[in-house]
């Protein structure tokens, strides 16, 4: 996790030393959206979504709806609105809305699953297991109950997009909205586009850091599902690291292929919780989409 930390670092910091002179035309229809008009589409194929908790199955993908619409200032996209307030050459802000992406593992139609986001270390008398010490090896593990429910929420804050000639920079705050868990995160994130004929690639790296109370809501642990790690795990802040793929070849005016790849590492802070199993996900989806 350290290497890939330090990858993203860098591309981070690359870009910044890249400045000069900005021209971030439109190599093709599908990187930009023409103002004061609905960008509709809908993608068939089959994808998965890995799912890092105990006892949950795996998240299948078949269809992808796609709508947005940006006027002169305010603009919607896939559930998300919001109003841009400046827009310069180099740079743009915005205040904007987004899903909560971590309640997708709890609920199968959860809103991110439609639109589509440690070594063991061994001491005398006791082991460490994903972060987590019991007090004799072979004295079992105490079980965690049926889960409450985890709600969806909203999320609003700022967001920023800074444009240089090694790629665009991501930075979001953004904070509960509908006062479910009162937490915040925070995103920052690099993307790259290259476009090749027909083809387009976008490559990305992000770093997304939660709040201790998102991390509580979401993985820690409800006194009815188990009062023994209701002590045990106490949730701290964190911060995931990820990698994305997308790739889209355009076939005609209104059909394209896309493929999508997706990896998170999830910080230790998350994955210590007895809700998890794994220490990452993983996304993928391969399909053909029309665009109206």
């Amino acid at each position: 996790m350290n290497r890939l930390k330090l990858l993203f670092l860098s591309a981070i910091f690359i870009p910044f030393l890249s400045w000069g002179d900005i021209d971030v035309p439109c190599e093709n229809d599908l990187e930009c959206i023409e103002v004061g008009q609905w960008d509709l589409g809908i993608a068939f194929g089959y994808g998965e979504r890995s799912n890092p908790l105990k006892d949950y199955s795996d998240i299948p993908i078949y269809l992808v709806p796609t709508f947005a619409y940006y006027g002169d200032s305010w603009f919607f996209d896939n559930g998300n609105i919001g109003y841009t307030l400046v827009e310069e050459e180099r740079y743009t802000l915005n205040l904007s809305t987004s899903f909560s992406t971590d309640s997708a593992y709890f609920q199968r139609w959860d809103p991110s699953n439609i639109f589509l986001a440690g070594s063991n270390k061994f001491e005398a008398n006791s082991i460490a297991a994903n972060g987590r010490t019991l007090l004799m090896s072979d004295e079992p593990e105490p079980d965690v109950g049926p889960l409450e429910k985890r709600r969806f929420t909203y999320l609003g804050g700022l967001d920023a997009f800074i444009y240089t000639r090694a790629g665009i920079i991501n930075l979001s705050v953004a904070h509960d909205m509908l006062n479910v868990h009162q937490g915040t995160e925070a995103r920052l994130k690099w993307l790259y586009n290259f476009p090749v004929q027909n083809w387009n690639f976008e490559f990305a790296l992000r770093l997304d850091w939660k709040s201790e109370e998102v991390v509580d809501y979401y993985y820690g642990v409800r006194e009815s599902e188990s009062p023994y790690w209701n002590q045990a795990y106490q949730a701290k802040s964190a911060l995931n690291v990820g990698i994305e793929l997308t790739t889209h070849y355009v076939m005609t005016q209104h059909w394209d292929l896309i493929f999508l790849a997706r990896y998170t590492q999830i910080a230790d802070e998350i994955a210590n919780s007895p809700l998890l199993d794994q220490d990452h996900t993983s996304t993928f989806y391969l399909g053909t989409s029309y665009r109206f």
